[in-house]
């Protein structure tokens, strides 16, 4: 039996950096010091700022960014691998790409990933999102082999997208990682349901670190980090309080929930509508 400790650290991002990645390294250190291998944090975990103006005035590009060699120097430091949910990485063109970094055990950037779906949409209540307008989207998928098993990396929104995750599985993914800084509102409806789809779907784990609570400006995220075994139970639940969830997964298990239900082996090509 292969088993993995794995912990989903959960925080309440604010505008200024520095404070951002003191706060998640105290949570990093004590997911550490209660066995976690494979530790994970959620979307912008360095920074959280309304407005595109705000936004620019403050990442940097990924060579500058003090979030990269800040979560190098942790999992060294730790010797745990650590998966920097996203960071605002200023790119040539002006825009930023929302970039997934997954770091190994002696700080080196085993992976990165920039999220592919945008999230531009007008919820009841007058929250609006414009995603796009500021971050530039990937183009694509991206899988990173660890110790224990293959990775696949996705960040948020993509979640809405299951054949992004059919294709990481389909790829002899058997984690999938879902850094989130998700609305209320869509929180309490589709959260729960859809990571809980995405780990039956494809016979994988989940891991989704989330931010929690009241950021600036006002904006609400709805916490919740989850860790979902291939069956679609929920292993572990993160509240709505800043912290960390940890749980042991038996990967043997993805082998056996994709044979019990081998649908990732039954496509078909058919016709469109």
């Amino acid at each position: 039996m292969t088993t993995l400790r794995a912990a989903c650290v959960q925080v309440n991002a604010g505008p200024e950096i520095g404070p951002n990645l003191e706060a998640a390294g105290v949570l990093v250190r004590r997911a550490r010091d209660a066995g976690a291998a494979l530790i994970t944090l959620p979307e912008n975990v360095s920074l959280i700022v309304q407005g595109r103006e705000n936004v620019l005035a403050r990442v940097k590009p990924e060579a500058e960014h003090p979030a990269v060699p800040f979560f190098a120097g942790l999992a060294r430091e730790t010797g745990a691998w650590i998966l920097a949910g996203s960071l605002g990485i200023l790119l040539e063109e002006g825009r930023v790409a929302n970039r997934s970094y997954l770091f190994g055990a002696d700080g080196s950037i085993a992976a990165r990933y920039d999220k592919i779906h945008m999230f531009d949409v007008d919820l009841k209540g007058g929250e609006r999102y414009r995603e796009s307008a500021t971050f530039r989207p990937g183009d694509r998928a991206v899988v990173a082999d660890t110790p224990w098993a293959r990775i696949g990396m996705t960040v948020c929104y993509d979640l809405r997208f299951p054949q992004l995750y059919r294709a990481l599985a389909k790829a002899g993914v058997d984690i999938l990682t879902v850094p989130a800084a998700f609305t209320v509102p869509t929180g309490r409806a589709h959260w729960h349901v859809l990571l809980r789809a995405r780990a039956i779907e494809t016979g994988c784990f989940v891991l989704a670190p989330a931010q929690t609570g009241t950021h600036d400006q006002g904006r609400l995220t709805y916490g919740h980090s989850l860790i979902v075994a291939p069956w679609g139970e929920v292993l572990a639940d993160g509240g709505e309080e800043v912290g960390f969830v940890m749980a042991d997964l038996d990967l043997d298990l993805v082998a056996e929930a994709r044979g019990m239900i081998p649908s990732l082996t039954h496509d078909r090509v058919f016709d469109g509508p």
